[in-house]
């Protein structure tokens, strides 16, 4: 078994070694270049820019960043609340469109109930009143009569 497992390690080796020399041949140029374009974005982003800070010294006067101009924004605002603004799909509307048809039919709905209740009490105070009233005119119709009474009640004395 010792024997089996060291000709597959060689076996493996030697697979390894063909498909490093595959790659090598199908990436040999476009891998060197590829690395130089690494290499000098590496060179870029190590150069020193400087924006906020103003040297003295005269080679780093030079990687001295030109300050930044503030962009004109009130066009763009402008045309973003413009484009923001919806446009009237209708321009007039008719009122009889949107109120109801009959607009009173829920009112007389709710209310029936309570009406009921205060046309029972309103019978009754209108039976109170007319009672009163005829009370009222029994009394003077009563002192009426005494007072026609009396004064023939005198001529007969």
């Amino acid at each position: 078994t010792a024997a089996g497992v060291g000709r597959l390690e060689e076996e493996a080796l030697r697979r390894k070694e063909r498909l490093k020399a595959l790659w090598d041949k199908e990436d040999g140029e476009p891998k060197t270049k590829q690395l130089r374009e690494e290499e000098e974005e590496v060179e870029k982003h190590r150069e020193l820019r400087l924006r906020n800070y103003v040297p003295e010294d005269e080679v780093l006067k030079k990687r001295r960043v030109p300050q930044a101009k503030p962009v004109a924004v009130e066009e763009k605002v402008k045309e973003q609340v413009e484009a923001a603004k919806p446009e009237p799909i209708i321009e007039e509307v008719d009122l009889a469109k949107l109120a109801p048809r009959k607009p009173a039919w829920g009112l007389k709905r709710d209310v029936a109930k309570k009406l009921e209740k205060l046309e029972k009490r309103t019978q009754r105070a209108i039976a109170e009143l007319i009672r009163e009233r005829l009370k009222g005119q029994e009394d003077s119709l009563a002192s009426a009569v005494d007072a026609t009474a009396e004064p023939e009640a005198c001529d007969s004395d």
